[in-house]
């Protein structure tokens, strides 16, 4: 294996670690919120919206040296067009998000079914109907159609992306030094969640919803996984797409510019 190649495994590996990583705590939470009577978060819902903040904070500090932790399909796609990302290992990046964030679902499933199993029982569901579906993927919340999910979407990956590109913003003389900015990054995902996770459960990341959701379909959820409720399922790929592209371009074209550069040095005398 030549070097390039072995250098491009290891990316690919740290992005499906990363997001594994993140969803393996994520779902873990949204199990413990919906499947508990009485739930340790029902009026505690920002221990939720930490627990995945967090959750990506450590993905960052785990994987970010061997691959910049992108975990998220609209990341790469942005920094491919904004920050000089290859795109050759555009597709390869999102392959390998996906697997791990599949591969975290299925952990999250071997820890919860029965327990999945029990709250279906209990309150006379079942799988294909949506029972306990919520603990994998995304749905529109109270009085949120798709339509309006999808600009939803659009406007919350946005203010992700323009965080993101202004934390890592190497001219940025305000952003987060010494290794911080993992921490401000899982805060801001842990903020957008905090004020307007409940309209759809605050996905932002296309890998996120549809690593799980096939994983659920294939576990038995059905039509409640694809198409999901009013054929949502397409909503959290494509949304978050288009968002990350604008809110990266409006740090990129709006803010990035006007930073200070460091001065060329002098020429001698």
């Amino acid at each position: 294996m030549t070097p390039d190649r072995k250098a491009l495994l290891g990316e690919l590996i740290s992005e499906a670690v990363a997001i594994l990583i993140i969803i393996t705590f994520g779902c873990s939470v949204a199990g413990m919120y919906i499947l508990y009577d009485p739930s340790p978060y029902k009026t505690a819902y920002w221990g939720v919206c930490i627990t995945w903040g967090m959750a990506v904070s450590i993905a960052i500090y785990v994987t970010g040296a061997v691959s910049g932790t992108h975990a998220n399909p609209a990341v790469t796609l942005a920094l491919a067009v904004y920050r000089g990302f290859p795109w050759k290992k555009v597709l390869p990046y999102w392959c390998a998000q996906l697997i791990g964030a599949f591969l975290g679902a299925a952990l999250v499933y071997a820890l919860y079914f029965n327990v999945i199993d029990h709250f279906n029982a209990t309150q006379h569901l079942t799988r294909a109907a949506g029972g306990a579906a919520g603990v994998f993927f995304t749905a529109p919340g109270t009085a949120v159609t798709p339509m309006k999910g999808f600009v939803d979407e659009i406007i919350l990956t946005g203010l992700l992306m323009f965080g993101i590109f202004a934390v890592t913003d190497e001219f940025n003389t305000m952003a987060p030094q010494a290794n911080f900015g993992a921490i401000v990054i899982g805060l801001l995902v842990a903020l957008i969640g905090a004020s307007a996770g409940y309209l759809e459960a605050w996905a932002l990341n296309p890998a996120r919803d549809l690593g799980p959701r096939s994983l659920a379909w294939l576990m038995g959820w059905d039509a409640s996984a694809f198409p999901g409720v009013g054929n949502y399922w397409w909503v959290p790929i494509v949304a978050p797409l288009i968002g990350g592209l604008i809110g990266g371009g409006a740090q990129h074209l709006l803010i990035r510019p006007f930073l200070p550069r460091a001065k060329a040095p002098a020429e001698p005398q």
